[in-house]
C-alpha cells in the first residue's frame, strides 16, 4: 500500500462511531423525556464534516476524478474545508477552498497547517457568493480543478445515511429502548438532515424531523436561513422530509453553547442552535427521545469573541492591574 493510502486508511478508521451524550438542561425536562446528541468533535478533524468529506474524496480517487494532479475544489464555511484539507494531505491530493473572509481565524489556521490553498471572498457578499465563485473557477479551469460541490454531491448525504443515521438508531435503541421520536438539525449543505432523516424515517415512519432556521442577520456560521428567494437551496436537501421549521436567533444559539460549556461540552454556535431547538421540542412533551448533533469544537471560535464574558467588577480590576495606588 502506498504511504499516502496507508496514512489515509489510518485516519478513516477513526471517522464516525462518535458517542451519544445526554443533554440535561435546567430546569429539567418533563419526566421520561430526554435529549441526546452525537459528539462529533471526536472525529479526526473535530467536526461532523469529516464524514462526508472523507467519503467524497475517497470516491473521487476511486473514480479517477483527481488524476493528473487536479486539485479538489469546493466552497466551505470552514469545517468541511478542514476535513478536505486533512484527507487531502493524507492522500497527497491538492485542495483549493473558497471561503468567506469572515471565517474564524482558528479554522483558517487549521486549513493552512494542512497545506490547502484558500481563496477568501468578501464577507459582505455572503456565503452563497463563495459557492458561486467556486463554480466559476471550476467552469473556467476544468483541467486544474475537480469541483466536489458538497451541496450537490450524493456522497454527502450518503455518508450520513450509512453512518450517522445508523449510529443514532443503534445507540438510541441501546439507551432508550427504541428509535428516536424526533431528530433536529440545521441546513448547511443539507447532507446531515437528508441522510439521517431518510435513515430514521425508514426505521420509524412516525419520527418527527425538524430543521432550525436562523435569523438572516447576523446569522449562524454554516447554517442557511432559507428564508428568501435569493437563498441557494442545496440540491441534496430533501425538503419533503421536513416536518417542522424552528426559528431561532444567533443569541439563543450562543447562550445555549455557553451553557453547554459550563456543563463540560465545548461546542460551536451551530451546536448551540441545535440543542436549543431540541430542548424546545422535548419541553413540549410530545416526544420521549429527541436526538441532535454537536457538530464541532468550541475551540474554533475563540477569535470571534464568542467566549468572552463580562467580568465582575472586582475581577475586572484585577485583570486590568487594579487602580494603580
Amino acid at each position: 500500500m502506498p504511504a499516502s493510502r496507508h496514512r489515509a486508511a489510518g485516519l478513516l478508521r477513526h471517522v464516525g462511531r462518535t458517542p451519544l451524550v445526554d443533554i440535561t438542561p435546567d430546569p429539567p425536562l418533563p419526566p421520561g423525556t430526554r435529549v441526546l446528541a452525537k459528539l462529533e468533535s471526536v472525529n479526526p478533524g473535530a467536526s461532523i464534516k469529516d464524514r462526508p468529506a472523507s467519503r467524497i474524496i475517497t470516491r473521487a480517487l476511486v473514480e479517477g476524478r483527481l488524476d493528473g494532479g487536479r486539485s479538489l475544489l469546493d466552497s466551505s464555511s470552514g469545517n468541511a474545508g478542514i476535513a478536505y484539507s486533512i484527507f487531502g494531505a493524507a492522500y497527497g491530493v491538492p485542495v483549493t477552498l473558497v471561503i468567506p473572509g469572515n471565517a474564524s481565524r482558528e479554522r483558517l489556521d487549521r486549513i493552512a497547517a494542512h497545506g490547502a490553498r484558500v481563496i477568501a471572498t468578501d464577507p459582505i457578499e455572503g456565503y452563497d457568493f463563495a459557492i458561486t465563485e467556486a463554480k466559476r473557477l471550476a467552469r473556467e479551469c476544468p483541467d486544474r480543478y475537480w469541483y466536489a460541490n458538497q451541496y450537490a454531491n450524493d456522497n454527502n448525504w450518503l455518508a450520513h445515511y450509512e453512518t450517522t443515521g445508523v449510529e443514532i438508531l443503534e445507540q438510541t435503541r441501546a439507551r432508550a429502548g427504541g428509535p428516536p421520536d424526533a431528530f433536529v438539525c440545521g441546513v448547511g449543505t443539507g447532507g446531515t438532515f437528508t441522510g439521517v432523516g431518510r435513515r430514521l424515517r425508514e426505521a420509524s415512519p412516525d419520527v418527527h424531523l425538524a430543521v432550525v432556521i436562523p435569523e438572516i442577520f447576523p446569522g449562524i456560521e454554516g447554517l442557511k436561513p432559507l428564508g428568501s428567494a435569493e437563498d441557494i437551496v442545496p440540491e441534496i436537501l430533501d425538503e419533503t422530509l421536513i416536518d417542522e421549521r424552528i426559528p431561532l436567533t444567533s443569541e439563543q444559539a450562543l447562550q445555549t453553547a455557553r451553557r453547554l460549556a459550563r456543563c463540560g461540552l465545548f461546542v460551536g454556535p451551530s451546536s448551540g442552535a441545535y440543542v436549543h431547538a431540541a430542548i424546545a421540542l422535548a419541553r413540549r412533551g410530545e416526544f420521549r427521545t429527541v436526538v441532535t448533533t454537536l457538530n464541532d469544537t468550541g475551540e474554533r471560535y475563540g477569535s470571534t469573541g464568542m467566549w468572552q464574558q463580562e467580568l465582575e467588577p472586582d475581577r475586572q480590576r484585577a485583570v486590568s492591574g487594579g487602580t494603580g495606588g
